[in-house]
């Protein structure tokens, strides 16, 4: 049976590039910006410190940070979704470069920007290599995404956890274990934890409650790693829907095979943890696996 009682996993920087020439004059591009965490803007040109600055930021910001071709934004707390900071950058060479400094937007794949390249040359080496290396990043990402359905589609895990997640039980060969409720001002969540004597299998349901009256509610993602170490594990994950609106129910079911308890050192526990789309966690438990006994 599980039982219920942060893996950190190396990613890739978000460094994106904005190219001025792309944009029309009466549109300010924006930088996604999160509550104490560092946003490098780099230009290519040195940056006139006396001349760039943030309007309204006292309270919501750290000072500017201006050295070299470099700005540093930092927010003292999350941004709201209807929230914008204007951002006016002078470089040493008289041009002005109006930004918007806002929250991640519901559903975007990168959380925020860690580093955003801004060019108004597109025929310098510079812009030319950072919008190549972007162009390549997406490509890379959308051919690891069309592999990882393909394998999805031929795998029993993923089938199971769609039944579950549209609440099939029925045609899985799961029993119910355990139940437990985890209700807070913004979600309640009800979590079944599920075993079966047919297969060596361990699924979880999230049966989640958005409470917020404005804001749908969406997965940034899942982690399954071992409890010691932060080890990775695989799982196959489903979703009753995309986002949960406000006021709305949805479920989310995990499915993983026996296997991802056992490691050389013998049987491991494992801790699940959901993060919503702001990246704050929702859930978070530790399974331990106990076979069942004949």
């Amino acid at each position: 049976m599980l039982l219920l009682s942060a893996a950190v996993e190396a990613r890739e920087p978000a460094v994106r590039t904005v190219l001025l020439s792309e944009h029309p004059e009466d549109f300010t591009p924006s930088v996604y910006v999160k509550g104490a965490v560092s946003t490098v803007l780099r230009f290519e040109a040195p940056v006139d410190p006396a001349k760039t600055r943030m309007l309204a930021w006292e309270g919501r910001f750290e000072p500017l940070l201006v050295g070299g071709r470099k700005v540093v934004v930092e927010p003292l707390r999350d941004l709201g979704e209807d929230e914008g900071v204007p951002l006016l950058v002078t470089l040493t060479n008289g041009r002005e470069i109006p930004l918007l400094l806002k929250a991640p937007g519901q559903g975007r794949r990168v959380g925020l920007d860690q580093q955003v390249n801004v060019y108004e040359d597109l025929q310098r080496y510079e812009a030319m290599y950072s919008a190549l290396m972007d162009s390549l990043k997406q490509q890379r990402i959308l051919k690891e995404e069309n592999a990882r359905l393909r394998q999805e589609e031929h795998s029993p895990d993923h089938a199971l956890a769609a039944l579950l997640a549209n609440g099939d039980r029925k045609h899985t060969p799961f029993e119910r274990k355990r139940t437990w409720r985890l209700n807070n001002e913004e979600a309640n969540v009800t979590v079944e934890v599920l075993t079966s004597r047919k297969v060596p299998k361990v699924a979880v349901v999230f049966t989640l409650t958005n409470h917020d009256a404005k804001k749908s509610w969406s997965l940034m993602e899942a982690r399954l790693s071992t409890l010691s170490g932060g080890k990775a594990r695989p799982f196959a994950l489903r979703m009753q829907q995309d986002e949960i609106a406000p006021g709305g129910t949805g479920r989310i079911a995990v499915v993983a095979d026996d296997s991802v308890f056992r490691s050389p050192q013998g049987l491991e526990q494992l801790a699940l943890e959901l993060f919503r789309a702001d990246g704050l966690s929702q859930a978070y438990l530790v399974l331990e696996w106990r076979p069942f006994k004949e």
